[in-house]
Order: C-alpha cells, then structure tokens, then sequence
C-alpha cells in the first residue's frame, strides 16, 4: 500500500503548503470583506459593517503572514517565489 506517490513535495510529517493558493483565498477574502462593509455601512446596518471589517483585517493578517512564509520557503531554496508554482 502507498500512502504518497514519489514525485510529491514534502513528506507526511512536514507537508508542502498550499501558501500561494492561501494567499490568492486571504487577498481574495479581503477585498470582498471590505467591499461588503462599506456596502453594509452605507445601506445602514454598522454591526455588518464592522464584522465584515474584523474579517477583512482577519484575512489582512493572514496575508502578511503567508507572505512571511514564501519569503521564508525562498530564502531557503525551496521555491522560485512565483505566485504559480
């Protein structure tokens, strides 16, 4: 039984992490958070508008950190830093 084919990155114990997939999500729940938020401040409903808001700074956040990561995975040669690979 094969748990995990050869050519894969990674191991069990240490998986290769979809962080760009995670960025494009977090940049992606941003945006949309925000935009939602001010629709929903503008529409007069202030208690959606800040729990949008908490999400978009949640997913400004989480971002950064991704970001943090990528820069760590190519100083450490494990990565060309395209956002497609």
């Amino acid at each position: 039984m094969r748990s995990q084919r050869r050519s894969a990155r990674g191991t069990v114990g240490h998986p290769y992490s979809a962080l760009n997939l995670r960025l494009v999500l977090a940049v992606f729940g941003f945006f949309t958070s925000a935009v939602l938020g001010a629709l929903a401040l503008a529409a007069g409903f202030t208690w959606l508008a800040v729990i949008l808001w908490v999400l978009a700074a949640t997913a400004l956040v989480d971002s950064v950190v991704v970001e943090l990561r990528r820069r760590a995975r190519i100083r450490e040669g494990g990565g060309r830093g395209s956002l497609f690979e």
